[in-house]
């Protein structure tokens, strides 16, 4: 048995009532449609995936079709380094 975890087709990502966020997926057994569920996050956990897929897609050429945000993302990334790199050297001399 082969399970498998998409994103919902045209179900963007929203907030919850709580506040969280919610990724709309689709699970499938064996390549049929099983169920639709959503993976909620709290915005710690939701920072923390968009990091991690942040260094996962560093170094990779941006396709045609993805969001522009590619590349202030990259900006950013660069900058909380710098950022992280002077907290650091700050808190030695503490």
């Amino acid at each position: 048995m082969t399970w498998t975890i998409e994103r919902t087709p045209g179900r963007p990502v929203h907030r919850t009532d709580a506040g969280q966020l919610a990724l709309p997926v689709q699970l499938s057994r064996n390549g049929e449609h099983a169920t639709d569920a959503e993976l909620v996050l709290s915005l710690v956990d939701a920072e923390h995936l968009h990091a991690a897929l942040c260094r996962a897609l560093d170094g990779q050429p941006v396709p045609p079709s993805a969001p522009d945000c590619r590349d202030a993302v990259e900006a950013a990334h660069a900058l909380s380094v710098r950022v992280a790199d002077a907290n650091r050297r700050s808190r030695r001399r503490l």
